[in-house]
């Protein structure tokens, strides 16, 4: 170190200055050691200039590597800003059609968008089967899709009209009426779909789609909903949840009803019941099926039918499965004009019958049992019909005609088999005036339906599904998931988005004034940075 020498007192000691000699030094301090101080200021003054030519350097390749960094997000972190992407999918069941409209940005997540609904309208009228029939409900449906159609229309922007996918998808209720007159179908399409390619989007088809399609979307749509294919994770960015369990499906329409539930790829899992489908870059092997004349409406029919058989006078039939207080004329047509139903020998579409409720719920239960065949199986394991089912497993969402008639019940979301059964019997044996009092929500059409409705769903799920006391707590009747209605819409607009491309406008990022700041940035550092080393090395060698 360098010694200090202290004047005359002791504040004087900061003031200080090198020793002229060692021997002054020796004589104040007789402790310490003689060293050459020159000597040590000397090799501080070269640890010095090595520290700086050390941090310069490093200053220097930090801003070499932040400009190759740079450079390197210029090549490879190309922006991409998507727009927005539209779909309208039309829903034409047996009884109303629903036109959706749903939207994704246009950056899809392995392969399928991330589709929300914005927009759901109930087109006004009776379902698209019963066209070209009665002119002035004809008039009513065509108001009824224009209306809806405007409302679409001024949701999407402009610019979007032209890429916007349309679809019209009729259900059961064409089906049926495919198989009973072929040629007014077909015409009730035709007239559809030239209504449909007058408007501003890019319009594909007017189609029936099958069964299985039906189950299979309405399956795609309730996991969808439940978060089972994509989750938002920490860093807000949508992953496929780890570990997690698909839920299955159970739809009840009006014409027909649909199962659907993921199963284990084995040797039991192949047959036409059985769709392997690929969504957000997994595939899942999907067993479905749908009974046509097994929705809750053509169900009802073949009832009645049943109903009247075993009735000898017409003008006065007994129904059990009507509560007692509640008698209606009903025309013959209302029960027979279906395909569903066996026209009985000299048909009168007009006559008249006449129903008389009795509130028996055991009797109706047996009737409602009879319109299934548990019986017939060719394979180990059938739900009814002779049609072969693996068993059930894991959770299950029941929606539309299921959901309506379990709230009906009392319940709403989670229910015990034997607590649903004990309401249906309850509501059946309910006179139709106390009924009328206690259900002010549901109306009459629908409220005299609800005993054998009860009924029938029990016997499908418990007899035909083969759900018992354990698994039927994992049924789960609901008819939104944040706040969508589950139906097959959503299900086939996730799939055909696959169809859709994306638009997408590549922005290179020099474009931005912020990655052109830093690439002057950098480079002036390197270049100072250059200039100052060489500045040192000069000092420091002459």
């Amino acid at each position: 170190m360098c010694a200090v020498i202290a004047h005359h007192h002791f504040s004087d000691l900061f003031t200080c200055r090198p020793f002229e000699s060692l021997n002054a030094f020796s004589e104040m301090f007789p402790f310490s050691k003689p060293f050459s101080c020159q000597q040590e200021m000397a090799s501080k003054r070269q640890m010095g200039y090595k520290c700086r030519i050390a941090g310069v350097l490093l200053l220097l390749l930090a801003s070499i590597a932040a400009l190759v960094a740079v450079v390197v997000i210029q090549d490879t972190w190309t922006l991409t800003e998507y727009d927005f992407e539209y779909g309208i999918v039309i829903d034409s069941g047996s009884s109303r059609s629903n036109v959706y409209l749903y939207q994704w940005p246009g950056e899809k997540e392995n392969e399928t968008g991330v589709v929300k609904e914005i927009m759901n309208c109930r087109v006004s009228g009776a379902g698209i089967s019963e066209m070209k029939v009665d002119q002035e409900k004809d008039t009513k449906s065509w108001n009824g899709f224009k209306s809806c159609m405007v409302n679409v229309t001024q949701a999407i922007p402009v610019k979007k009209h032209k890429t916007t996918l349309l679809f019209l998808g009729a259900t059961a209720g064409m089906r049926l009426l495919h198989e009973k007159d072929e040629q007014k179908s077909n015409e009730i399409l035709a007239s559809l779909s030239e209504y449909l390619k007058t408007l501003p989007f890019n319009f594909q088809n007017a189609s029936i789609i099958t069964g299985q399609e039906e189950g299979l979307y309405g399956w795609i749509t309730v996991n969808y909903l439940k978060g089972k294919f994509l989750q938002k994770n920490l860093w807000n960015k949508y992953a496929h949840p780890e570990g997690e369990k698909t839920v299955g499906s159970m739809d009840l329409g009006g014409a027909s009803t649909q199962i659907a539930f993921a199963v284990q790829d084995d040797e039991d899992s192949e047959g036409p019941d059985f769709l392997r489908v690929k969504l957000y870059g997994y595939p899942y092997n999907v067993y479905t099926h749908s009974f046509l004349c097994y929705g809750k409406n053509e169900a009802g029919k073949r009832i009645l039918d049943k109903i009247v058989k075993e009735s000898s006078d017409p003008s006065y039939i007994l129904n059990p499965c009507y509560p007692e207080g509640y008698n209606v004329t009903r025309k013959a047509s209302t029960i027979y004009d279906t395909e569903c139903t066996k026209k009985p020998n000299k048909y009168n579409p007009d006559q008249e019958l006449f129903m008389v409720g009795t509130s028996d719920s055991d009797k109706c239960r047996s009737i409602v049992k009879s319109i299934f065949d548990f019986k017939t199986c060719s394979s180990a394991k059938c739900s009814f019909d002779g049609v072969s089912q693996p068993p059930v497993a894991g959770e299950f969402m029941a929606y539309a005609g299921f959901f309506f008639t379990a709230r009906a019940l009392g319940f709403e979301g989670r229910s015990d088999l034997d607590h649903f059964n004990a309401s249906v019997r309850q509501l059946c044996h309910t006179n139709w005036t106390v009924l009328k009092a206690e259900k002010t929500w549901i109306s009459n059409e629908y409220l005299r339906t609800y005993c054998y409705a009860g009924h029938y769903i029990f016997s499908m799920l418990a007899d035909g599904y083969k759900f018992d006391k354990d698994t039927w707590k994992n049924i789960d009747f609901q008819k939104q998931v944040e706040k969508t209605n589950i139906g097959w819409s959503l299900g086939y607009m996730l799939s055909m988005s696959n169809m859709i491309p994306s638009e997408a406008e590549v922005i290179p990022p020099l474009t931005d004034p912020v990655f052109a700041g830093l690439v002057f940035l950098f480079s002036a550092l390197t270049i100072i940075m250059v200039v100052f080393v060489f500045i040192i090395l000069i000092r420091t060698c002459f």
